[in-house]
C-alpha cells in the first residue's frame, strides 16, 4: 500500500507557490491546493485576506507520495 503524506506551507501569494511547485515537481505533488489557514473571520475573501483584517494565513497544501519525494525536498524548494 503507498503511503500519502500532507504538507501545507504558507508562503505569501499561494497562486504563485502552487505553480512554482506544480512546476517543479509535476506528477510527484498527488494533489495541490490553496486556501486560508488561521484567522477569525469564516469564510474570508482574498481581499479580505490580503488586507490584513482576518488574521488568515495564504496556504498551500499538498499530497505526495515519500519514497518518491521527500518533505525536505518540499521544503528546501521554499
Amino acid at each position: 500500500m503507498t503511503t500519502i503524506a500532507t504538507a501545507t506551507f504558507g508562503a505569501g501569494c499561494f497562486w504563485g507557490v502552487e505553480h512554482a511547485f506544480r512546476r517543479k515537481f509535476g506528477s510527484k505533488l498527488k494533489r495541490a491546493e490553496v486556501g486560508y489557514a488561521g484567522g477569525q473571520t469564516a469564510n474570508p475573501t482574498c481581499n479580505q485576506v490580503c488586507g490584513g483584517s482576518t488574521g488568515h494565513a495564504e496556504v498551500l497544501q499538498v499530497d505526495y507520495i515519500p519514497d518518491e519525494l521527500s518533505f525536505d525536498e518540499l521544503l528546501d524548494f521554499l
